[in-house]
């Protein structure tokens, strides 16, 4: 039984929509428009939250057990500068806009962000003229201060690079995240200020009417009237396209492998480090993280459209990377990999965003996030709920004086100086029980982060990095999901790594 949110249940039959009201025998009496979202990644989530600043009600479904656990949890985390996106694109048009809006999202939710500034690397002649493009269409998309350094500027600011560049773009409004955490933070303001969250909810189907608008959506366990549906579904975009009887909508999965380096290399680089970019992709990254570690990749592998489930790694792709990132970072020690993982993205012939209204009236597409979707993601959701509604429906939406935007804090106890600690265990002794070492992550901290919605071993994860230390789990595991079963009140044999198909236990052993 879903118990995070209830299901919006329309009025009665004789209360026809009309624009932003039921009408009654002549009597016009307002209502709140109904809104779907459907997807809790970062986008979703985000789109989700923007419209609860107005006057809405609003539902965001996920098939998931938690938010931003399909393209969201697995990419390079990277708030893009803009000028790497083509002029006149989609991309182009949200990414500047998106980056910009990262300093005051990140203060409301609280999350992780520090602008690293990026650097593309030039080991050419042909390379310097290819940054000499990156520096003209940065200009043209309004993205300000890049500028291209001499080799011993750049070694100056970060010595361990390769000697042999010749030259380097500098984009100083790049940054990194933790764009699951986004997610997560976006569907708990969501839900303080009155939206509701449906995990656990695959979408089966999408009802319009007999005039070409939406009537609402079914799921495997509800069906959830609305007003307006917005597709923020990921990989599984098109096929809830289909459902609405849309011309297909052409995406493909591309996986990018990754390499999790130990925080024993995190000061290696203090930017995000780029090759020259290709028509494929922005190339083999060194990417320092938001937590001290550091992050190689992605590959760009294009993938059967039935493949959007194939997080597998290999071996090709993994020494690809190896042998890649060398160029950029001769000292990189592969020896302190902590983990190897792929993630998923939506791809398209057309390499662009699929944003706004459609013929069907009240279904809106936030479709084929390819990167730099996470960058673009405050500003599409942004555009949702303003110009895409009122281009789609013709309706101005009207303020929610009561909007709350801040989400509280995490605690992370290895954050805290020492008389800050002192002053929580004072307060709280579970503040002071370790579980996870590697991490320095404790028992108040887990407590806290199943109260705010944690349901799984990777739900605790994702929020406190208990796991994501160099032992991965190896001896937190025990006591993280003791303390599900403490605090979440969820019996053993229920108790999941991430929901679906990866209970914990596959049966009682007899002692």
């Amino acid at each position: 039984m879903n118990t995070t949110g209830r299901v919006y249940r329309a009025p009665e039959k004789d209360y026809p929509f009309f624009g932003a009201f039921f009408i009654k025998r002549g009597e016009i009496m307002e209502r709140r428009l109904r809104v779907v979202v459907i997807g809790a990644g970062i986008v979703g989530a985000l789109i989700a939250r923007e419209f609860t600043k107005y006057a809405c009600d609003v539902c965001l479904l996920e098939q998931e057990i938690e938010a931003g656990w399909g393209v969201t949890k697995a990419n390079s985390a990277i708030v893009h500068g803009g000028y790497d996106d083509e002029p006149a694109t989609i991309r182009a048009k949200f990414c500047a806009q998106g980056n910009q809006m990262y300093d005051s999202l990140s203060k409301e939710l609280n999350i992780d962000f520090q602008r690293t500034g990026s650097y593309v690397l030039a080991f050419s002649d042909e390379d310097i003229l290819h940054l000499e493009g990156l520096l003209t269409q940065a200009k043209t998309n309004g993205v300000i201060g890049c500028r291209i350094d001499r080799r011993d500027e750049v070694l100056t600011r970060q010595p361990k690079l390769n000697k042999m560049m010749k030259a380097a773009f500098w984009c100083p409004s790049a940054g990194i995240t933790e764009p699951w955490m986004i997610a997560m933070a976006a569907v708990e303001s969501m839900q303080l200020n009155g939206g509701r969250f449906f995990p656990g909810n695959p979408v089966i189907g999408v009802d319009v009417d007999h005039k070409g608008a939406v009537r609402g959506v079914r799921t495997s366990q509800e069906f959830f009237h609305a007003d307006i549906v917005v597709n923020a579904s990921g990989l599984y975009a098109d096929r809830i396209t289909q459902m609405v009887g849309l011309d297909p909508l052409l995406l493909y999965p591309r996986k990018g492998e990754y390499i999790l380096l130990d925080k024993k290399m995190g000061s290696i680089v203090s930017a995000v480090i780029f090759p020259v970019p290709t028509k494929q992709s922005k190339g083999i990254l060194v990417v320092p993280t938001v937590d001290g570690g550091v992050l190689l990749g992605p590959t760009a592998e294009d993938l059967d459209q039935r493949c959007i489930e194939d997080t597998s790694t290999t071996r090709i792709g993994l020494e690809r990377i190896k042998s890649l990132v060398h160029r950029l970072v001769p000292d990189i020690d592969e020896s302190q990999t902590v983990k190897t993982f792929a993630g998923l993205r939506p791809e398209t012939p057309l390499k662009d965003f699929v944003v706004g209204p459609t013929e069907i009236k009240g279904f809106f597409q936030a479709a084929a996030m390819r990167s730099p979707g996470l960058t673009s993601a405050p500003a599409i959701a942004k555009y949702m709920a303003t110009e895409a509604v009122q281009e789609g429906i013709g309706i101005q939406l009207t303020s929610n004086p009561h909007f709350r935007p801040n989400v509280p804090k995490y605690i992370r106890t290895s954050e805290q100086s020492l008389t800050q600690w002192d002053e929580l265990v004072a307060k709280d002794p579970r503040y002071g029980k370790m579980i996870c070492v590697c991490n320095k992550i404790t028992e108040g901290e887990i407590r806290d982060a199943i109260i705010r919605g944690a349901r799984t071993v990777d739900g605790i994860k994702f929020r406190t990095r208990a796991g994501f230390g160099h032992c991965q789990g190896g001896f937190c595991l025990p006591k993280v999901v003791e303390l599900l079963q403490r605090y979440g009140h969820i019996p053993m044999d229920q108790l999941t790594l991430r929901g679906k198909a990866s209970a914990l236990l596959s049966s009682e052993v007899r002692t």
